[in-house]
């Protein structure tokens, strides 16, 4: 019940309950006894058109009071109808305006990453994901966990993500990722399959429960697993046995440390970095910021990359440093 319709529905009440007294009193002043004025205003309001209680086709005033009931009292109800209906069916006009404005943004998107699934994992991913400015669509069935989505601004569609329609929907066909990650090693696998065939080039992460189903998984066509519950107990596993490496692995996973982050930066053309070497541009000692990793356009992975190693267009660094420096370094170089 939206506030407009409720205010129209309690001004119609109000307006038809004056007119109902007004009419009655009206009745019972022309000599009607009190019974016979409700009656009157009754069957005159509703149209009925029952037989009079006592006849007023000798009386010109009565009969135009009677006019003005059936005219004021008539529009009223027809209002308040309106009221009711506008309480039925505004909230799935609004849903299917949404709805398509929704499906509108979602058509504009590519390059995206379609999440299916917005329980605990993917309301914290959404997040993290929103935090670093990447677009996203999420799918889930849920109603309310949909309402919940839309209300921190995401993209989301309901539907059931194993479905190929569901993905579709969120232009998976577009989409730079897939991430699934719901609660059920099936359905995950099935959404792998699914996702994989649409699109040939998809980069898909799937959640795992079971260990067993990673291999599952990888067959279906999933470049990435995650497995949770391994991951937690190696987490609190790490933190009694290393301490200090895993407020590394902290940072690395987003959460930053005494203003500490580590970044994935891309190299587009005609940024002054690319074909510069690490010796040149002075990274540490000039902008504070440390080189962990070279990603190749081929997407390998250069770990401690020396002095002499080269920032190549096209290409991805990984940096750790302060918040403020890597900003600076992202915006003296346009990367």
């Amino acid at each position: 019940m939206t506030p407009l319709s409720l205010q129209r529905l309690r001004a119609g009440l109000v307006v038809l309950s004056i007119i109902f007294l007004v009419a009655v009193t009206g009745y019972c002043l022309a000599g009607f006894t009190l019974i016979d004025s409700v009656y009157m205003v009754v069957i005159t309001l509703s149209t009925v058109g029952y037989e009079e209680v006592q006849n007023i086709s000798d009386s010109p005033g009565l009969k135009l009071f009677t006019i003005l009931v059936i005219v004021f009292g008539v529009s009223t109800s027809l209002y308040i109808m309106g009221g009711l209906l506008q309480m039925m069916f505004e909230g799935e006009i609004n849903r299917a305006v949404g709805l398509r404005r929704v499906t509108r943004e979602i058509e504009r998107l590519s390059g995206h990453i379609v999440i299916c699934g917005f329980g605990r994992v993917g309301e914290i991913l959404a997040k993290e994901l929103e935090r670093h400015k990447q677009q996203f669509v999420i799918i889930e069935g849920d109603e309310d966990r949909i309402k919940e989505a839309t209300a921190l601004g995401y993209l989301a569609l309901a539907g059931d993500a194993t479905e190929e329609d569901a993905l579709r929907r969120a232009g998976v066909e577009r989409a730079s990722r897939l991430v699934t990650t719901l609660p059920r090693d099936a359905d995950n696998v099935f959404i792998t399959l699914t996702g994989r065939n649409i699109n040939p080039k998809l980069m898909i992460i799937a959640r795992g429960e079971l260990p067993s189903t990673e291999k599952k998984l990888i067959q279906a066509g999933a470049d990435r697993v995650v497995l949770p519950a391994a991951a937690g107990a190696l987490r609190m596993a790490a933190m009694i046995t290393r301490p200090a490496a895993i407020e590394l692995i902290e940072v690395v996973s987003g959460r930053q440390l005494a203003g500490v982050e580590v970044d994935e930066l891309t190299i587009p053309e005609g940024s002054p970095l690319a074909g510069t070497t690490i010796s040149e541009v002075q990274a540490r000692s000039r902008h504070g910021v440390l080189v962990v990793a070279f990603r190749g356009p081929d997407g390998t992975l250069e770990f401690n990359p020396g002095s002499d190693g080269i920032f190549q267009a096209g290409a991805g660094v990984i940096v750790m440093g302060r918040t403020e420096d890597i900003d600076r370094f992202r915006n003296e170089y346009k990367v």
